[in-house]
């Protein structure tokens, strides 16, 4: 008789839990042949001058859970295309006033981009931690929502191709964050109790702030009360700030709220939250759009603007120029130029552009 060759399979490790549990489960199955991948995308030069990067640690748990699972570990550099790809893209999008969503662009350009053109092609599959399920049809691929609301990262997930979730897998989808932490203690791994990384991969323990002020500088400017016109304060740089924005104001008798920026003034308007409900609203546009399978057959949906558990309803329609002009059935603070909107159908993530105005 003649075995059945095993699926092989290209896990994106991080050094996390989640990326752990997900190589762990694999293994379980019996089923695959797998090889683990470390990308190395931090910034060496400006780690250097800002300060602590944690990719060692990342690195020594990586090799650590791979130790003891018996699976060979490979790393990868991706730096100069993380460069060309992420960091060039958010820097031109904070000076150009907008809002980057970095880790869209690092799942579609990186993880499931250049990664794979790097690897061997003979790799079947490239798993990750990320918490989503991808269904078949038998004619198309779609992104489906994690059972884990809190935790679901098809926001995130959102611009990849049907080639691109043909080839990915995502051994977390049918499992809650609380049950992976479960798997964690029964693998025993050892980054079971590590926490949940936050901010930007490639930044590490370096501040956001810092990194902006290394390539972007400072600049003083007004911080403008909209209704009245009165200064309250000083900024030192619009690209510091987003719309929607409340903390790192430094301005009393708050809460305050960045509701416009002006740059070429370089000035900050805000707004107390006594008058926010003149600053918030429901219709916006949206370019670049990406469908992960087709474009939607009807007008009523539900989306994101941000990564978080809700979802709000709403209604598309198709613009002579090729955007969309959105409709949310509630209106919403901090609806900035630059965030992605991503549309579902229930469970389905549909794929999703850039806010534009």
């Amino acid at each position: 008789m003649h075995k059945f060759a095993k699926m092989k399979i290209a896990v994106l490790l991080s050094g996390g839990v989640d990326s752990s549990v997900a190589l762990r489960l694999l293994l379980e199955s019996g089923q695959h042949d797998v090889t683990a991948f470390y990308l190395k995308i931090w910034l060496e030069d400006e780690v250097a001058f800002l300060g602590e990067c944690p990719w060692e640690e990342d690195l020594m748990y990586c090799r650590a859970v791979c130790e003891q699972a018996g699976v060979p570990l490979e790393v990868v550099s991706l730096q100069q295309e993380y460069q060309q790809k992420i960091v060039d893209y958010a820097l031109a999008e904070l000076r150009a006033g907008r809002t980057p969503s970095s880790d869209i662009l690092c799942n579609q350009r990186i993880k499931f981009g250049e990664f794979d053109h790097k690897i061997d092609t003979s790799f079947d599959k490239i798993a990750s931690g990320h918490y989503a399920n991808i269904s078949f049809d038998g004619n198309a691929y779609f992104l489906k929502k994690s059972p884990d609301s809190v935790k679901d990262q098809t926001y995130f997930l959102s611009h990849l191709s049907q080639r691109q979730l043909r080839k990915a897998l995502f051994p977390l989808g049918p499992y809650t964050k609380r049950e992976v932490r479960a798997f964690a203690q029964r693998f025993d791994l050892p980054n079971q109790v590590r926490k949940d990384s936050q901010g930007i991969c490639f930044l590490g323990k370096i501040s956001y702030p810092q990194f902006v002020k290394f390539h972007l500088g400072e600049q003083a400017g007004d911080i403008v009360e909209i209704e009245t016109g009165r200064v309250l304060g000083q900024h030192n740089g619009y690209w510091f700030h987003t719309i929607g924005q409340r903390q790192g104001l430094g301005l009393g008798n708050g809460p305050w709220f960045v509701v416009r920026k002006d740059i070429k003034e370089n000035r900050l308007y805000v707004s107390h939250r006594e008058n926010l409900t003149n600053h918030i609203r429901s219709a916006f546009e949206v370019g670049d759009v990406h469908w992960i399978s087709e474009p939607p057959k009807r007008s009523e949906l539900q989306i994101k603007i941000r990564h978080a558990p809700e979802c709000f309803a709403c209604t598309i329609q198709a613009c002579p120029d090729g955007k969309l002009a959105v409709n949310m059935a509630a209106a919403e603070t901090g609806i900035a130029a630059g965030q992605f909107a991503v549309f579902y159908d229930g469970d389905t993530c549909l794929g999703g552009g850039m806010i534009v105005r």
